[in-house]
């Protein structure tokens, strides 16, 4: 589950932003689904971030376009997990480059039982 989270989240970051993370990973915490994204900045996005201006565009932009793809993407996190999404939230480190997604689930994740065992 982890690895389709991951995937489904690059394919996100590719379509949406025109370029992949150089580094994904997932983690199942109860209810929540967390998602850290390493190298998320394009080269003009590095350099806007060299001011307050530039890293205020860079987070609107990006919330933006969460924003326009939210629901494609909670959907492909909906299908994986077997759960409803019921939030989104993120935000963007531009120092860092990084980005950090948490998804809220309707139910405790870590607690429900695989399909065909008791």
């Amino acid at each position: 589950m982890h690895n389709a989270i991951r995937q489904a989240v690059i394919k996100f970051e590719q379509d949406f932003m025109g370029r992949g993370p150089t580094d994904v990973r997932a983690f199942i915490i109860r209810d929540l689904v967390v998602v850290r994204l390493r190298g998320v900045l394009t080269q003009a996005e590095r350099q806007l971030a060299k001011n307050a201006d530039g890293i205020e565009m860079i987070r609107c932009m990006r919330q933006n376009l969460i924003a326009q793809g939210k629901d494609n993407l909670c959907g492909e996190i909906a299908g994986i997990t077997g759960l409803k999404v019921t939030g989104l939230f993120t935000d963007i480190d531009t120092q860092l480059g990084e980005r950090i997604m948490v998804f809220t689930l309707d139910q405790d994740l870590e607690t429900i039982q695989p399909s065909g065992n008791p």
